[in-house]
């Protein structure tokens, strides 16, 4: 049975990096799209990207995109979020799933719920001065 874990996130400065990886176990990722979400504190669950099984099938909310991207190497099971120029109110909890069966191989941009598998534990940013 796949299982995801988040790991990366950390106290960064407005205007740093992290980069966020998320691995699998218990199945090949390969076969998978991945996406990432976030709960920013007293907010809703948002996705804020996701990959398809094909490199170039990303897809990004508007708040991060250009400065947000994901990737994924295959070899080592994992996909990646790397984050640039962050901001205060990327502050949360981050979190990836992969997409229900039907549509696993999908770059799916959703909120969550019943479309997507179980998540990680979730590893936490948070961008402070």
């Amino acid at each position: 049975q796949l299982q995801l874990v988040e790991s990366g996130g950390g106290l960064v400065q407005p205007g740093g990096s992290l980069r966020l990886s998320c691995v699998a176990s218990g199945a090949n990722l390969e076969g998978y799209g991945v996406t990432w979400f976030r709960r920013a504190p007293g907010k809703e669950q948002e996705g804020i990207s996701c990959i398809g099984v094909r490199d170039d099938n990303t897809n990004y909310r508007d708040v991060v995109k250009g400065r947000f991207t994901t990737t994924r190497d295959n070899a080592k099971n994992t996909v990646y979020l790397q984050m640039n120029d962050l901001k205060p109110e990327d502050t949360g909890v981050y979190y990836c799933a992969v997409p229900k069966p039907s549509i696993q191989t999908a770059c799916a941009l959703a909120n969550g719920g019943t479309g997507f598998g179980p998540r990680g534990p979730g590893t936490q940013v948070t961008v402070a001065s």
